[in-house]
């Protein structure tokens, strides 16, 4: 944010993307706070009729800032002053007048915008060229390390990683760390409460009403109930392993006409991340993606163990207990997939998988997620324990070895090398 202020010195607008409760609104306010003079924040989810209605006619704009300066009580300072659009969305005529605001140069100016999709919200304006948008992402692992108290974050962890040197002693303080940050997850109201009370039912408690809140978002964005069922089927898709998200067993069959619109806005909604399946694992992966095959995660892997035993009370998500006590089975290891979409997203990359028959052709192999570095691809496989067997890996690599670069398996115990494969701990895919 600060390098938009400084490079564009109010050339453009700055757009802040992200689902609803993920810290938004704080963020820019303490950014206004610390970088400007003076601020004016419009939160448009309160529908203040008054300063609706100076967007009716933004011609005079001298006049209109002497009208928004009186209603709110702040004085502007030209080139020293931000205007922030809170929850945009929910007002389309300020995010349309953004195009002449920008042009008059007097003041800097950030939109946040979240669910419902922001898309469906300006059909009928003219939405600004003058824009810049940024996304934002639940903290990810180093965020929540500073927010428990350790500031080195995962510096150290890094330096371990360039030299490819095991953790030794220190790796299962690391893991019981990821384990604690997939409980609570990135969720600023989550981490909060994990902060103040150090009781994880009060924090299954902050994101019960998160998904509520997203639940009930999606009923505003598909009423037939369907974008609801999709999102809540999240976890018992992925336990399947089946090869994609089959839409036809997490909904009626006969009411997939416009799923994969509503598909599309949930995935802009940024509640949820898909990954893709290609058809060619080759550099230039997303040219090869199929838009109608795709596995779904959740944003949050702390949101996504609470939804995952949604119907029965804290006491019965045994993924808290076995987490805590490292002793998560084999059958529950999709949370650690949930956990790796997560990481790969939030340091950038978008998420592909690509599955191929095995020599039997009764069965897939799969590769969980595909990175392009250079001109070669970079394989990863997932494992919530072991390491000794990694056919999909072995078979993807015997076949397509001319395109590989590193292959890499992300499991939960200390680095090593088994001959080719470089056996990774999971706290180390924010650098891959």
């Amino acid at each position: 944010m600060l390098e938009w202020k400084q490079q564009w010195n109010g050339q453009y607008a700055l757009l802040i993307k992200g689902a609803r409760r993920i810290g938004k609104s704080t963020l820019v306010e303490e950014f206004a706070k610390r970088e400007y003079k003076s601020y004016i924040l419009i939160d448009f989810s309160k529908k203040n009729k008054k300063i609706a209605s100076l967007f009716d006619d933004i011609s005079d704009l001298d006049f209109f800032f002497l009208q928004l300066q009186q209603e709110t009580g702040v004085v502007l300072h030209n080139r020293q002053s931000v205007i922030v659009f809170d929850e945009v969305q929910d007002f389309p005529p300020a995010r349309q007048a953004i195009k002449h605001l920008v042009k008059d140069g007097r003041y800097d100016y950030i939109e946040t915008g979240s669910l419902i999709s922001i898309r469906r919200n300006v059909q009928n304006i003219l939405i600004p060229s003058e824009e810049m948008k940024m996304d934002l992402h639940p903290l990810d692992f180093e965020e929540f390390l500073w927010a428990i108290g350790q500031e080195n974050g995962l510096t150290t962890l890094k330096q371990f990683y360039e030299k490819k040197l095991p953790l030794s002693a220190a790796h299962r303080k690391t893991m019981r760390d990821l384990r604690l940050y997939m409980l609570v997850g990135g969720m600023p109201q989550a981490v909060d409460a994990y902060i103040k009370h150090n009781n994880m039912q009060a924090v299954d408690k902050v994101k019960r009403q998160i998904i509520q809140l997203y639940d009930d978002d999606f009923m505003k964005l598909d009423s037939s109930g369907r974008a609801s069922l999709i999102f809540k089927n999240i976890p018992s898709q992925l336990n399947s392993n089946a090869s994609r998200y089959k839409i036809k067993t997490a909904i009626d069959a006969r009411r997939t006409d416009n799923v994969d619109l509503i598909v599309s806005e949930m995935r802009e909604s940024m509640v949820v991340n898909l990954s893709y399946h290609i058809t060619d694992p080759n550099v230039g992966l997303g040219m090869h993606k199929l838009m109608d095959a795709y596995k779904m995660f959740m944003v949050d892997t702390g949101l996504f163990v609470t939804l995952a035993f949604w119907d029965k009370s804290f006491a019965e998500n045994i993924i808290y207990n076995k987490l805590l006590s490292d002793k998560l089975e084999a059958n529950l290891g999709y949370v650690y997939e949930n956990l790796v979409a997560q990481m790969l997203t939030a340091a950038g990359n978008e998420l592909f998988y690509y599955t191929f028959p095995t020599e039997t052709g009764n069965k897939n192999y799969e590769i969980d997620f595909l990175l392009s570095r250079g001109k070669k691809i970079v394989p990863l496989e997932v494992k919530s324990s072991g390491y000794k067997s990694h056919k999909s890996l072995d078979a993807f690599c015997e076949k397509y070895s001319s395109r590989i670069g590193n292959r890499i398996l992300l499991y939960t115990k200390d680095y090593q090398k088994d001959q080719q494969t470089a056996c990774l701990p999971i706290y180390f895919t924010p650098f891959l």
